[in-house]
């Protein structure tokens, strides 16, 4: 045989030999999932929910028109500090005011007239005191003229006449008397007038109803302002707001808000203060729910919606920083548990399953046969969800159903079915979504490829 051949021969037999070996090798890894791993560690886990609102001052108050008039003075200007009882606008007060003084004077004089009937009434009392008097002595007069029988008739006239004196006299006491009551009852009319008169005018002052900033001011002097009725809305002179004590007013989604509770702590941040973190205290949690896309709690919504809802929760922040505005954006980051030591895994690694597919197909001994029917129960059990993660044991992705906890920022809590230690599946995501139980994987914990991040 010739060297060209022989060399052909050898280098043919290499060649099937290295085809058969690739082809052992390639069929050796098919069934084979190439997988990212991490292991089941203690750690600290905080739970937070986060939310977006706008700066508000705890107390505030729009400062309405009380009364329709024409602004003659604003004392103040925007973003002026105030204090409890200073004045703050004068509307016009003419008319008022000359009321005011038109009913004092009324009452004066009417005053005066009480007065002048009460010195009538001493007086006509002086009178019956001294009718009675009389009265006396022309009963002793006569009664003893009765007895001498002389100037009998003279006494009995006198006697008479006294009488019907007193008469008089006690005519004139009921007559004052009436005359002071009424008196009395005009001057608590005109007091009673005055009240109101004096409740209008001082509805054209507006003073500070407590220590505080002016936040907002949209009218100017020499503007006429008018006063609310029914649905239609006043004019509102300005808003004063106690910066003292600030809050951060923020929507929480309502699969959040059950975890929200009275005194839990904040982390805020504001928009316009960056890379600076305010510490807060939850002190307010709404009870109606506020439709997302108007606002409108639901109890005031007039249809039925399935539109997402949010809940009002404010925030009160501990210290309130210089140059704080109301209506400034925020970001409110609220600690609604706290553990230590707890055993967690990436959430990543959570996966569902339903409960059909855990468990092994059984294979069919005839092809021919006729199964039975499964039933409607077993079907139902069959499509139940199952929470877990795939646990790496001799070499294959065993599913491992487990009960969590709270839910940190990338970790979560595993209450039940892990214990330390145990090596997991973490990735890549298209993996975990179609990954069988008892999977042969292989581990590859270097960084992952886009397009597996990407799925």
């Amino acid at each position: 045989m010739k060297t060209w051949k022989k060399v052909s021969l050898a280098l043919g037999g290499v060649v099937l030999v290295a085809g058969i070996i690739f082809f052992s090798i390639q069929q050796s890894r098919k069934g084979i999932v190439e997988v990212q791993t991490g292991k089941v560690s203690r750690q600290e886990l905080t739970s937070q929910v986060t939310a977006s609102g706008e700066i508000r001052p705890k107390t505030f108050v729009n400062v309405g028109a009380n009364a329709y008039g024409k602004i003659v003075k604003l004392y103040v200007k925007e973003g002026d500090r105030v204090v409890k009882g200073q004045m703050l606008a004068q509307l016009d007060n003419i008319q008022p005011a000359a009321d005011v003084n038109a009913t004092q004077a009324s009452v004066t004089a009417a005053g005066a007239d009480y007065e002048s009937s009460v010195e009538t009434l001493n007086t006509n009392v002086a009178d019956l005191d001294r009718a009675k008097a009389d009265l006396e002595q022309k009963r002793y007069d006569w009664n003893r003229s009765e007895g001498l029988y002389k100037d009998y008739d003279a006494s009995k006239n006198a006697y008479e006449s006294a009488i019907s004196g007193l008469s008089m006299a006690k005519a004139r006491i009921a007559q004052s008397k009436a005359a002071a009551e009424a008196y009395k009852r005009r001057i608590a009319v005109q007091k009673a007038t005055l009240v109101h008169n004096s409740d209008v005018l001082s509805k054209t002052e507006y003073r500070a109803p407590f220590d505080g900033v002016v936040t907002n001011l949209p009218v100017r002097e020499g503007e006429s302002v008018v006063v609310g009725i029914q649905n239609a809305q006043g004019s509102t002179l300005m808003t004063l707001a106690d910066t003292s004590v600030i809050t951060a007013e923020v929507k929480v989604d309502e699969t959040d808000i059950v975890n929200v509770k009275l005194g839990q702590t904040a982390e805020v941040s504001i928009d316009a203060i960056p890379k600076k973190k305010f510490k807060g205290t939850v002190t307010q949690i709404g009870d109606n729910a506020l439709l997302r896309s108007t606002g409108v709690a639901t109890s005031q919504s007039t249809g039925s919606t399935q539109e997402a809802k949010d809940f009002k929760v404010v925030v009160t922040l501990n210290e309130v920083p210089d140059g704080l505005r109301p209506g400034l954006s925020t970001t409110a980051k609220i600690t609604t548990a706290n553990k230590t030591g707890v055993l967690s895994i990436p959430i990543q690694a959570l996966t569902i399953r339903q409960k059909g597919d855990l468990v092994p197909k059984k294979k069919k001994k005839d092809k021919d046969a006729v199964q039975a029917a499964e039933k409607p129960e077993d079907i139902k059990a069959a499509k139940e969800e199952v929470q877990g993660v795939f646990v790496i044991r001799a070499g294959k992705a065993q599913f491992v159903p487990v009960q969590t906890g709270i839910t940190g920022t990338t970790d979560i809590e595993v209450v039940d079915g892990l214990k330390e230690g145990d090596e997991i599946v973490t990735g890549s995501y298209k993996v975990l979504r179609t990954m069988k139980p008892d999977t042969t994987v292989k581990i590859d914990n270097s960084a992952p490829k886009k397009e597996d991040e990407k799925s």
